[in-house]
């Protein structure tokens, strides 16, 4: 193996919604560099690295234990709180744990399903853009709520939150889709928080201030919780 290929085999590919914006601005560069604006263009091939940067989409490793809730988002996990869901997942109106991951604009943004499940409402939200890490912005911004069951009926909700410079939030699947854990259902662009809303049962093995990774880190275990339930029990 020589050298070029072993970094571009060590890079993370570009996702297909990136492609526009990276294309674009290595367009702009180019003809800036053409018409002899070289300062200018050396400005648009940093605006164009970070492009890809942006939008890079690396392979992850997720665990496959059932029951484990995995985090759907890279970045800063901003709260953990007890909280009634928003009315468009369709959640019992009584409170959740809510665990919410900030997105800054250098993570990764793609975001992936926090376990297998079936995904049975998706409801887009019109909104503001207030600073996602803001509490109010999980009820003024413009978000996207997804519901998923489970096979024993256990229903949890997960919310894209746009942020200050968020003006997109994309969608990969449908619902009736069957979705496995780890995979990508969609991507916010530049810099917001996904929220994932669990049963108060259920006790989060992550907390506030720490790092989650899209499709490795755990955030809770949920045969955990039924474990406890039925120690209760007994």
């Amino acid at each position: 193996m020589n050298i070029v290929t072993s970094i571009t085999s060590s890079l993370a590919p570009v996702h297909r919604e990136g492609y526009p914006f990276v294309l674009g601005a290595a367009a702009v560069t180019l003809v800036l560099f053409l018409v002899g604006w070289n300062p200018l263009a050396w400005v648009c091939v940093v605006l164009t690295l970070w492009c890809a940067y942006f939008f890079r989409d690396p392979e992850r490793v997720t665990p496959m234990r059932k029951g484990l809730v995995i985090s759907p988002a890279d970045g800063r996990i901003s709260s953990i709180a007890t909280v009634i869901p928003p009315p468009e997942l369709d959640l019992p109106r009584e409170p959740h744990v809510r665990i919410s991951v900030f997105m800054n604009v250098f993570d990764v943004h793609v975001n992936r399903s926090p376990l297998e499940a079936r995904l049975t409402r998706i409801a887009y939200v019109p909104g503001a853009f207030l600073n996602a890490e803001l509490d109010k912005a999980s009820e003024d911004n413009e978000r996207q709520a997804l519901t998923l069951e489970l096979d024993d009926s256990t229903r949890i909700g997960v919310v894209q939150i746009a942020g200050l410079v968020a003006r997109r939030i994309v969608k990969f699947v449908d619902e009736g889709e069957r979705l496995n854990a780890g995979q990508r259902f969609g991507l916010i662009r530049f810099g917001s928080r996904v929220d994932v809303f669990l049963p108060t049962s259920v006790k989060p093995l992550a907390c506030v201030g720490q790092r989650a990774i899209a499709g490795e880190t755990v955030l809770a275990d949920l045969t955990a919780s039924e474990a406890q339930r039925q120690g209760r029990k007994s």
